[in-house]
């Protein structure tokens, strides 16, 4: 009697589970259904000059060849193929000569010899993005142009070392165009001396800015047109040009014009 029962028990619990699993595999597919009903709906409504979506806002991430950053962009539709992009974005620039060295007597200290400022363009602008391409039916990758330009404020904060004594053991900072310029360009010297960089807080107080600007193009690949999520990613050139030239290594020639390329990766939210 016993057995009788937990086998109709044992039968009952499997119908169940089963319904759930057919029920739960209903919904998955109604979901998707509706999904691509909504797709359909859209695309019908842009064939008829019906924007999508009106706005974005989206954040992201560069790598460049010269260094790495990072973005803001508010984005306006001003048609099915058109948009208005107005960005933000900090980056970190470093000379391709840059090479770090560390002191035998401190090897886990490690320095850039020669180094005169870190380099922190703010770049402030507006693009025009054109849509040329979308697997829309699909969901699939839109491909958009854009290319725009606006202003870029070199901000430059010197660069220190942080020396010391072997004898005395007196600390101090050094830094380019000082009392101490003569030390700090001596290769000779320095490895006499405990030497290390400068730490983070150092230097913020002396920031100068050189006023600049800059144009961009590039193409750009989002995933899911469609979606209200914005996954995305982008590559392009960037060119400025600075009102002064941007002191970066002691033993290489300034210049006020910079070439980059960059690739970056895009995240946000449609409405």
């Amino acid at each position: 009697m016993i057995f009788n029962k937990f086998n109709v028990a044992f039968f009952i619990t499997g119908l169940l589970l089963i319904g759930n699993d057919v029920i739960a595999q209903k919904t998955k597919e109604e979901r998707k259904e509706e999904k691509r009903q909504r797709i359909s709906y859209m695309i019908k409504q842009e064939e008829e000059g019906v924007i999508a979506y009106k706005k974005h806002n989206v954040y992201g991430f560069k790598l460049l060849n010269d260094g790495y950053g990072v973005f803001y962009e508010i984005g306006r539709a001003q048609s099915v193929k058109r948009s208005l992009l107005y960005q933000f974005e900090w980056t970190e620039r470093k000379h391709a000569k840059e090479e770090k060295q560390t002191n035998e007597v401190l090897p886990n200290a490690p320095f850039v010899f020669g180094k005169i400022n870190y380099f922190y363009p703010l770049q402030l602008g507006v693009q025009q993005q054109i849509l040329l391409g979308n697997k829309s039916n699909k969901n699939g990758v839109s491909v958009t142009a854009n290319f725009g330009g606006g202003v870029s404020l070199g901000l430059l904060r010197p660069y220190y070392l942080e020396v010391s004594d072997p004898n005395t053991f007196e600390r101090r900072n050094i830094k380019y165009e000082s009392a101490d310029s003569s030390l700090f360009s001596s290769g000779n010297q320095l490895m006499d001396l405990y030497v290390s960089g400068s730490k983070f807080g150092t230097g913020w107080n002396d920031l100068k800015l050189t006023p600049g600007f800059y144009a961009k193009g590039a193409l750009r690949f989002d995933y899911g047109r469609y979606n209200e999520m914005v996954n995305g990613l982008e590559v392009g050139a960037n060119v400025t040009f600075y009102t002064k030239k941007i002191p970066q290594l002691i033993f290489v020639k300034p210049t006020a014009l910079f070439i980059n390329v960059y690739v970056c990766l895009m995240f946000g939210r449609r409405k």
